[in-house]
């Protein structure tokens, strides 16, 4: 939900004794490079555990500041996200109108970036509060689709090359067919009036003609999830799912982890990717002694801690699935800057749908 910053609750919360740890004092800093920034997508990583937010442009840090996200009652979803609604002047439609300037968007069940006090610790409804200085950069670079990243511990994109990443291909182009007509015996005047075709819809036509019109229909950087516990590819644009496909998973038991790639750049034919790597999930180590515990629940939980803790790298998760070629096909003629590749454990969530990029929760 939206977070009313200003309810006496929340207000009451900040002047209580400082029985919370409050961040140090450089940590409580804002810092923004006021030079021109490297071209390229961005990545907005947010740190549950040091309430701080990280903006990467290109793959190089360009700003971070302190933050202030949701408490227990309320907790900040964590997984992955893009910026789906922007407002400047926005207001609480449930929280009795509380202001949330250079407010952004990550679900449309209410949780947002936005400015807002900063206490020094969690303190909000859900939303990831910002400090002025930070909202209003973010709010500048930031478009539709800007990859937003929340997770427990800090992290950061990296350069990764990889055979089994997509690689950039244009659409074939067939020479169409001309057929021979006789010279006829005598010369007519003939008026044709034709009607202007509607568009096609990609997912009905033949195999070689859909990369066409897909291109044709949709213009923004090509989104693809990819899930172990669905085993399934789903592929999405301008925030409108375009086609999905079962995947082939050799071991459906052994862990991916979860990852995002990022098409960086594409130079010469040849792609420029990054990799943010982040857990499926959070669990405690299970209390062998737990008298509630029966042996097999033990078992379970101690299983998924371990699967948790011992995730693949990014370049491994990408060895655990096979992609049908057709959609490898299609994928790759859709490819441009600032298309990417999600790979999970976690199935697709319901929070993905009209009007968004993937969901990808990971609590």
């Amino acid at each position: 939900m939206f977070d009313a910053y200003d309810s006496p609750r929340e207000i009451d919360r900040r002047d209580a004794p400082a029985a919370r740890k409050r961040h140090k004092a450089k940590r409580n800093s804002v810092s923004i490079n006021q030079q021109k920034l490297p071209a390229g997508p961005l990545h907005i990583i947010v740190s549950i555990a040091k309430q701080r937010a990280t903006l990467f442009s290109n793959g190089i840090p360009v700003a971070e500041a302190p933050i202030s996200t949701g408490v227990p009652g309320h907790p900040t979803p964590m997984g992955v996200f893009s910026v789906i609604s922007k407002s400047r002047y926005h207001k609480s439609n449930i929280y009795s109108g509380a202001p949330m300037p250079y407010m952004q968007r990550i679900t449309w069940s209410g949780i947002a970036l936005h400015q807002g006090p900063l206490p020094g610790f969690p303190a909000s409804h859900g939303c990831i509060r910002l400090p002025e200085a930070f909202a209003i950069k973010l709010w500048a670079l930031s478009k539709l689709g800007a990859r937003v990243i929340v997770t427990r511990d800090e992290t950061a994109p990296f350069r990764i090359e990889n055979a089994r990443l997509f690689v950039p291909k244009k659409p074939e182009e067939k020479p169409a067919i001309v057929a021979e007509t006789p010279t006829p015996a005598f010369t007519a005047l003939t008026v044709t009036i034709v009607e202007p075709a509607a568009a096609a819809d990609p997912a009905k036509l033949p195999d070689a003609a859909r990369p066409a019109a897909e291109q044709q229909k949709r213009k923004g950087p090509v989104q693809v999830f990819v899930s172990r516990k669905e085993a399934k590819l789903y592929v999405r644009q301008d925030f409108a799912p375009l086609f999905d496909a079962p995947v082939t998973i050799a071991e459906p038991d052994k862990p991916w982890g979860t990852h995002v790639f990022t098409l960086m750049d594409v130079k010469d034919d040849k792609p420029d990717w990054s990799a943010v790597t982040i857990p499926s999930g959070y669990a405690h180590r299970p209390d062998r002694h737990h008298r509630k515990l029966s042996a097999k629940e033990f078992e379970r939980r101690q299983q998924r801690f371990d699967d948790l803790a011992n995730a693949p790298t990014a370049a491994q998760a990408l060895e655990r699935f096979v992609l049908p070629q057709d959609a490898i096909d299609r994928i790759s003629q859709l490819l441009a800057p600032g298309s990417a590749l999600i790979v999970s454990d976690n199935a697709l969530s319901d929070e993905t749908g009209q009007e968004t990029d993937f969901i990808v929760l990971t609590q």
